[in-house]
């Protein structure tokens, strides 16, 4: 199983952003630096989290950072559509987090038009609590997660089903016209040979 590799508290890296921040010529990205998330780097929480949330310093109007995560296996963990509230947070309705080192990966857009892909982990465990929902989250309505897994199954299941029913339907009719043509060639061989003995 492989090890948690991140900063180890929230407040090494709001340490490392105000620093950033503080120095002389402040790059454009620096605005968009991730301030605060839950789950947070290297933080603990359990599978039921519902919600992931991260906080930027200021988000280019009309833009919508992208946020995945994925399992300790590399598997993508269902999040829904994320939506931006006031205060530069992004909110995302998440399900399913499975046990383990999981990945929040995020894609930002910063003020000079660059996008900016950055990552993070975190701990899944059954005997910790759900990562808080930030203020600026509760009681807001989060599209939920797509279900591709299970859609994808039914979807499989369906074709299968219909492949079958047209193949049933294409052999019935191929004997159907067997039994046409052979009760034709009764028909004709009986004609037949009463004209030959008549």
């Amino acid at each position: 199983m492989r090890g948690l590799r991140v900063l180890r508290t929230p407040a090494v890296l709001s340490a490392a952003v105000c620093a950033l921040l503080s120095a002389g010529g402040t790059p454009a990205y620096a605005h968009t630096a991730l301030r605060t998330a839950s789950p947070g780097p290297g933080a603990e929480v359990g599978p039921d989290t519902r919600v992931v949330a991260l906080t930027f310093g200021t988000l280019l109007k009309g833009t919508v950072p992208k946020v995945s995560v994925a399992g300790p296996d590399g598997e993508p963990v269902p999040v829904g559509e994320p939506v931006v509230v006031p205060g530069s947070t992004v909110c995302a309705a998440v399900t399913g987090l499975p046990d383990g080192v999981g990945t929040l990966t995020y894609t930002v857009l910063a003020a000079d038009g660059d996008a900016q892909t950055h990552h993070y982990e975190f701990q899944v465990t059954k005997s910790a609590k759900a990562a808080p929902v930030p203020t600026a989250c509760r009681g807001r309505e989060l599209p939920g997660p797509p279900v591709q897994q299970a859609s994808g199954l039914l979807e499989r299941r369906g074709t299968a089903v219909a492949g079958a029913s047209a193949a049933t339907a294409v052999l019935a009719a191929a004997v159907g016209v067997l039994a046409v043509r052979r009760r034709r060639r009764g028909r004709g061989a009986a004609v037949g040979g009463d004209d030959l003995t008549g």
